[in-house]
């Protein structure tokens, strides 16, 4: 990997994940940082004048400029042997990360996220849930009162649903073997039955599949009986002290159920550790 990509909004959040992005290039031996700004023209409504009026579009691309200037000045200190640039561009945030990447060559996003109310929640965090969502490129998503610790010890979620089809395999075999982590894997038993935490039948042959995928990076499996997806992931992280957690985002998978609206307990927001996440394969 030879970049890093934070897209940032210039927030005291954002200013911690282009911390957390300087530490993990050094353990990842990553040389550059690209720092991102998309920018939209402001909508002003003048009491004076009739209607809506429209800033200079040159003018917001000089504020974006100068802005994302001043937040590399503020980490700049802090980029041990490691390369900063900065691009600014038009646009929705989301909708061009993918060429940026293309462009600068990142093998990695970091974005930061606020947590708050279940409202707060939806209006800040809406950013970051866009990107890691719809971006092919993988996401870490770094809460604002995290710090970071080296990674040591990954816990990737799985619901063993087609396994062998849906998981990037690549993609997890290249962090795990960047970082040289413990891989654990945690699945959610969904349903009761009567082998209690022993492997349940209706997942047998699913979880062969991933155990095949996953046999050289020599993982440990663990499974949970807990209905809060959240809660379950956040007491798996502290009893085992992990550093990264990966989820897998796959249509009508555990992420999607994650990200609706009525969940008050968002992974993205309440988790104590980082949030990788990569899109799937279906």
């Amino acid at each position: 990997m030879e970049t890093i990509l934070l897209p940032t909004d210039f927030s005291p959040t954002a200013k911690n994940a282009a911390m957390y992005a300087l530490k993990l290039a050094e353990q990842l031996g990553v040389k550059k940082l690209v720092l991102y700004h998309s920018y939209e023209i402001p909508i002003t409504i003048d009491p004076l004048t009739p209607g809506v009026q429209m800033l200079d579009l040159e003018t917001s691309k000089e504020s974006s400029a100068q802005a994302l200037e001043n937040f590399e000045m503020k980490i700049r200190a802090f980029a041990n042997n490691i390369t900063i640039e900065r691009i600014n561009e038009y646009g929705a945030l989301a909708e061009g990360l993918d060429d940026v990447c293309a462009k600068v060559n990142a093998g990695l996003i970091v974005m930061g996220i606020t947590g708050g109310g279940a409202l707060e929640e939806k209006l800040i965090g809406s950013n970051t849930i866009s990107v890691a969502k719809h971006t092919k490129v993988p996401v870490i998503i770094v809460p604002s009162k995290v710090q970071f610790t080296r990674i040591e010890s990954i816990m990737l979620t799985s619901d063993f649903d087609k396994a062998d089809k849906t998981i990037p395999v690549g993609v997890v075999r290249k962090i795990v073997e960047e970082t040289k982590a413990q891989l654990h894997v945690l699945h959610m038993e969904e349903t009761d039955d009567e082998y209690g935490v022993t492997y349940p039948s209706n997942v047998m042959g699913e979880s062969y599949a991933l155990y095949s995928l996953l046999e050289d990076l020599n993982p440990e499996y663990h499974f949970s009986r807990n209905r809060s997806f959240v809660e379950a992931c956040n007491e798996f992280v502290i009893a085992k002290g992990i550093d990264l957690v990966i989820n897998v985002s796959k249509k009508h998978g555990f992420f999607e159920r994650l990200f609706k609206e009525s969940h008050t307990k968002m992974l993205a927001f309440h988790s104590s550790v980082p949030l990788m996440v990569i899109n799937g394969q279906e």
